[in-house]
């Protein structure tokens, strides 16, 4: 049996000033498809600037939507495949 090696390319942007952090994550799929998500934080006033820590959360957050909406995706692809709803695909 023959595998075929495939990579995803993921893309992280972020955006910040002194008490929030954005980010939006982005992958491209083999098939020229891109998905996109986004994540925020916020730092509590009385928390020290840490912008990696914004980054880190806001990251997160942004990445755990992507994954979602790939869980999303592939299961209208399951659907649209089998001609039938699945069952759904946890986490």
């Amino acid at each position: 049996m023959m595998h075929t090696a495939v990579g995803w390319h993921v893309e992280m942007e972020f955006m910040e000033d002194d008490e929030h952090t954005r980010a939006v994550a982005m992958v491209r799929l083999p098939d020229g498809t891109e998905v996109r998500a986004h994540g925020h934080a916020a730092r509590h006033h009385t928390d020290s600037n840490q912008p990696r820590v914004g980054e880190e959360i806001a990251g997160a957050r942004a990445l755990n939507e992507l994954a979602m909406q790939m869980l999303t995706k592939a299961h209208g692809e399951i659907d649209a495949a089998s001609g039938r709803t699945s069952h759904p695909i946890h986490v």
